[in-house]
């Protein structure tokens, strides 16, 4: 290889080496055997994503009462923190009780202590997650739900920008151009859906707006790129367990607003369930089962596909919202969500990434051939060292003994 550049041993063309960054040799491994149960994981994890993103601002505009929120939204991320613990712990007995024998026991001490040290990078995501969580609320406060879901699929191109900065990956050009066909979806829903002469903490409505949007798209998008290097990093290590240190770092953090919150308003507002009801519990279990999801879509699967799956839940959330608050479906939305689905279509399209496949088809091909060459001129060499002492002759030198006599 010279510089970046690769010979193909057949047919001495040359090809770039495509400059990606190995996130861990397990991972590796394990992306090279896609099989069949892989595809059918990934189509099971887009269900459930659209069922639960799609429902979550619905429930968040059902806990709201003349227009706010009765109860402290830090209350609701820390109890879905609590809920995402236990089931992690759960999950980890059961998986234990499963073991194989001769496998590392992961209850033991020094596993955890060891895992622990490992995916410490977990609470990097962990508190910016803690953030976005209250950002939801706000946004709630500002656009409809419908709305809300078509301004986070902004998260995708800044997504993959910081995959690109941070994990090294490389989208084609017909890519880029299907994350530019998402924005302008986006931009035709969002005309005129700012409500006229309101406002919202003393600045006008669309400063304040602006505002939460841009923090609101770039921290999570932040969160996800952490997460899903963190995941990958260590892959050889359980999810559960992993989950049950990202969780744990949640639940720290929304702890420690809370006692915030406390010191700010007094001791009265200590008391996490003032304020819920049925449609907050229901929104605390979707969004545990919800960040449960986005775990193996970062370890499984990939943040670009998390993405765009909860643009896919935009649909269902407009119709439930229309169904349920009589919001309207705009013309807007219609076309807004037409050239969403198109630049998930071109995005995803087998054309967008077939030069890259070729690339890295022919790559391997070259690997295995040195690989083969390798091994074949080895068997060479040992046979023809075997041959060479056979045939060989003793000479009078060689008979005389080692010993003087």
């Amino acid at each position: 290889m010279k510089k970046g550049m690769v010979e193909c041993s057949v047919c001495h063309s040359q090809l770039v080496y495509p400059p990606t960054k190995a996130v861990s040799k397990a991972y590796d491994r394990y992306r090279s055997k896609v099989s069949s149960k892989q595809r059918v994981l990934n189509v099971l994890l887009v269900v459930g994503d659209c069922m639960l993103v799609g429902l979550q601002p619905i429930l968040v505009f059902m806990s709201k009462v003349d227009g706010s929120f009765k109860f402290s939204p830090v209350s609701v991320n820390f109890l879905t923190e609590i809920a995402k613990v236990l089931f992690a712990i759960v999950m980890l007995l059961i998986q234990a009780r499963h073991q194989k024998v001769g496998e590392k026991p992961l209850l033991s001490i020094s596993t955890f202590m060891q895992a622990a040290r490992s995916n410490m990078l977990l609470a990097v995501p962990a508190f910016l997650y803690a953030i976005n969580n209250y950002l939801k609320f706000t946004m709630q406060l500002y656009f409809n739900p419908a709305t809300v879901k078509m301004l986070s699929n902004l998260k995708v191109l800044v997504i993959a920008i910081l995959l690109r900065m941070i994990m090294k990956r490389r989208f084609s050009i017909i890519q880029w151009e299907a994350l530019a066909l998402l924005l302008i979806g986006i931009s035709i829903n969002q005309m005129r859906s700012l409500p006229e002469g309101s406002s919202a903490l003393g600045l006008p409505v669309a400063t304040g707006a602006y505002i939460y949007t841009c923090i609101f798209v770039t921290v999570p998008s932040l969160a996800s790129v952490y997460n899903e290097y963190a995941l990958k990093s260590q892959y050889d290590t359980s999810i559960y367990l992993q989950n049950l240190f990202l969780y744990g770092y949640g639940a720290i953090f929304n702890f420690l607003f809370i006692l915030g919150t406390v010191i700010y308003k007094g001791p009265d507002s200590f008391n996490i369930l003032e304020g819920h009801s049925k449609a907050t519990m229901l929104l605390i279990l979707n969004n545990a089962a919800q960040g449960i999801l986005s775990s193996f879509f970062f370890k499984y699967a990939d943040t670009i596909l998390k993405k765009y799956s909860s643009t896919v839940a935009t649909i269902f959330t407009g119709i439930g919202s229309a169904a349920l608050f009589g919001h309207t479906l705009t013309v807007n939305f219609v076309l807004g969500i037409t050239v969403v689905f198109i630049s998930m279509h071109q995005f995803f399209s087998p054309l967008s990434k077939a030069k890259d496949e070729q690339e890295n088809g022919v790559l391997e091909q070259i690997e295995l051939q040195k690989d083969h060459r390798s091994k074949d001129s080895s068997f060479i060499n040992m046979a023809a060292g075997a041959n060479e002492e056979a045939s060989h002759r003793v000479g009078p030198d060689e008979r005389e003994p080692l010993l003087p006599r």
